[in-house]
């Protein structure tokens, strides 16, 4: 597969980094993913809008002792791009 065929929305370094650590963990806080990803907050709302705009994540918005709490869950639809997305690399890096 060439790489110009990888999906460009997970293909993007955050956004990588993002549906990775939601691959591997399920849900996470938005303080549990900036921690994972050295993101700041501003660069993480703008990659995770864009990734749950696309249906591959979604958030939940809930307080926790009376402060504002955000998590964030791969979707079905995000957990088969990304599963498709993997195989692809796979694909580039084991070419002859």
């Amino acid at each position: 597969m060439p790489p110009d065929k990888l999906n460009k929305v997970i293909h993007q370094r955050m956004r990588l980094m993002i549906m990775s650590a939601l691959a591997a963990r399920g849900e996470l806080s938005f303080n549990e993913l900036k921690r994972l990803t050295g993101a700041s907050d501003g660069n993480l709302s703008v990659h995770a809008s864009v990734l749950e705009e696309h249906g591959y994540i979604k958030s939940k918005k809930r307080f926790s002792q009376k402060k504002p709490l955000t998590t964030f869950a791969i979707t079905g639809k995000g957990r088969s791009e990304f599963k498709r997305y993997v195989e692809a690399m796979r694909e580039i890096l084991l070419e002859d």
